[in-house]
């Protein structure tokens, strides 16, 4: 089909074939789905929703998010996603490679700031070793001499001259493996009682949304290739992935491989302990 874009930003046909507003808007009737229904699964808002059937996208905010929008609606109601955005590129002059996400100016000093306050854990370690073995020497000094003293006190048969028995030396044990120290590198990771996420752009650039246990977004802008962030709260971790094929996750220290497809909207949850939740 060919088509023509207006001073809106909005893609009108040229042609008699429905345009892209259209093909969604018609699927999504086909398939008995509100404006609402479809914006709760995708996370698209209703506004958006609305602009983008009217073949409105100025308000997607540039065509990466144009682009992933078109493939989320299409998702949900059930036609071809990548068809429909080659048909958008063809429209506006550029496919996604051609594109280059803005970088967020504050990426660099948020993740600096993260690693500020990341408690030095090494050092906790090394002092919790050391009280350990204090520990176990004050055991090892207190259990030889009363072993021995108990042992010589030991009541012998009566008769004058009789050598005295000595009982047998205890021998102090070591704590059992279970109490050993956890590897610092392991405690880093994933603190106790609390959930941290690292994200890694590894096969292309990402829109994401992060809100922590209380509902609130601390987070939300592009992740270009080969970035990364990493966050950290006390109940659970939301997050809205706009290509999650592109994101490598780590979970509580765990390696959980990519989020999802190429340009797959995905939502997931994690919390403490469970780095497969949501």
């Amino acid at each position: 089909m060919t088509t023509g874009t207006t001073s809106t930003g909005s893609t009108e046909p040229l042609a008699d074939e429905p345009s892209i507003g259209q093909v969604l808007g018609n699927a999504r009737v086909a398939a008995g789905l509100t404006v609402d229904e479809v914006s709760a699964e995708t996370r698209v808002r209703v506004p958006i929703v609305h602009a983008i059937e009217a073949d409105d996208f100025s308000r997607c905010g540039g065509d990466f998010y144009a682009r992933g929008h078109v493939r989320a609606l299409a998702r949900a109601v059930g036609v071809d996603g990548d068809e429909l955005v080659r048909r958008y590129d063809a429209a506006h002059g550029g496919a996604p490679q051609d594109a280059k996400v803005p970088l967020l100016e504050n990426v660099g000093e948020r993740r600096i700031s993260a690693e500020r306050r990341r408690p030095n854990w090494t050092a906790a370690m090394v002092a919790a070793i050391v009280v350990v073995v204090a520990v176990i020497g004050f055991n090892l000094a207190q259990s030889g001499p009363k072993t021995t003293t108990a042992s010589a006190a030991s009541p012998t048969s009566g008769r004058s001259g009789a050598t005295p028995s000595i009982g047998p030396v205890l021998h102090p044990t070591l704590p059992p493996a279970s109490t050993a120290p956890v590897k610092p590198s392991a405690i880093a990771a994933a603190p106790a009682g609390k959930v941290t996420v690292k994200l890694q752009a590894e096969n292309g650039d990402s829109w994401m949304m992060v809100k922590d246990g209380t509902g609130k977004v601390i987070f939300q802008g592009d992740l270009a290739q080969g970035q990364s962030q990493t966050f950290t709260d006390s109940k659970e971790l939301k997050f809205v992935l706009g290509n999650a094929g592109g994101v490598h996750v780590w979970a509580n220290g765990k390696d959980l491989g990519t989020a999802g497809g190429d340009g797959q909207v995905v939502n997931v949850t994690y919390t403490p302990g469970d780095p497969v939740a949501g």
